[in-house]
């Protein structure tokens, strides 16, 4: 596949259109609080929302937009969708919020996977705080512990996959080479040395490109750079040199992968850039096996399996 890079200004550029910003720092987001469209989205533990939150957001831990431990990238069911936006409140017009806890670049990608989840489900108004809790606090902004109850909505979405790629699709993609398959993970996972419990096999797609997530971001933290910083590191992605072929971004399971959707998607403006949800804990649990490039050999692998066992029975 060719690939250029795309000039920045066009990188950039493309991503004004949106209404709401999708990074909203905390100063911006406070004087956006009385206004009844806004619905803060608190997807931490119910435990810590308990705690202490921004007033009036409502929880909806993390866990819930996530499908099952041998799978967590799984989509949910399509009435689990509709059930969980209408138990907080949400129609297509609702300006959603999403924050989470801040504490490292990892927890940014729960912030993304829920935000490419409501844009997938027809919500258009959509915000990420960047820095989460951990910077509205530092911003010394106001905290509630007062349960929050919101009014159901009726909204029923059915779930668009404009921004999804299927197994069945990066299959189509890995055959053709008529995509660009961006692997979000760190070089360990990229190479084969380490894997996710949750995946059958170390590796990556067959012929995909290393980009790893944490390079989006300040050093040392979980605030997502912006401006010419989020220029430099859009200009580093090899990107179809048109625009018109897919980027497909993949992960262990969708989760710092949603951070490279967004980061690329919604921060740079990059067009036609999908989310493989199930990344390569799905595309190892085929019934048929699929190539994995990078895979360790068949001794390599028992070897690693014997250090895990023994690692966990010597704890």
């Amino acid at each position: 596949m060719k690939t250029v890079l795309i000039p920045l200004a066009l990188v950039w550029g493309t991503g004004a259109a949106l209404a709401a910003q999708p990074l909203l720092t905390p100063q911006d987001l406070s004087p956006l609080l009385s206004n009844p469209q806004v619905r803060v989205i608190d997807i931490r533990d119910a435990q810590s929302h308990g705690v202490n939150h921004i007033p009036g957001a409502v929880n909806a831990p993390y866990g819930q937009w996530r499908g099952p431990a041998s799978n967590p990238g799984e989509l949910l069911a399509q009435d689990r969708f509709v059930a969980l936006v209408q138990r907080l409140g949400l129609d297509a017009g609702t300006h959603a919020v999403v924050v989470s806890s801040g504490k490292d670049a990892t927890d940014f990608g729960a912030t993304a996977r829920v935000y490419w989840t409501l844009k997938s489900l027809g919500l258009t108004e959509l915000s990420i705080v960047n820095g989460g809790m951990q910077a509205w606090q530092a911003a010394g902004l106001p905290l509630s512990n007062a349960p929050v109850q919101v009014a159901p909505s009726s909204y029923a979405p059915t779930f668009d996959a404009r921004w999804l790629a299927t197994r069945e699709q990066v299959l189509g993609h890995v055959q053709s080479g008529d995509a660009l398959l961006l692997d979000a993970r760190p070089q360990a996972f990229f190479l084969g040395e380490t894997k996710v419990p949750a995946a059958k096999v170390a590796g990556t797609l067959p012929g995909a490109k290393a980009f790893d997530f944490n390079q989006w971001f300040e050093p040392g933290s979980s605030q997502l750079v912006q401006g010419e910083a989020a220029r430099k590191v859009a200009s580093q992605a090899p990107l179809p040199q048109d625009g018109a072929q897919d980027t497909v971004a993949f992960c262990n399971t969708g989760h710092w992968a949603a951070t490279e959707w967004f980061a690329l998607s919604e921060v740079a403006g990059a067009p036609n850039v999908k989310l493989y949800a199930g990344s390569m804990a799905d595309w190892t649990q085929a019934s048929e096996a699929l190539p994995v490039a990078n895979a360790p050999s068949r001794a390599q692998q028992l070897a690693r399996s014997a250090q895990d066992w023994i690692k966990a029975a010597f704890k």
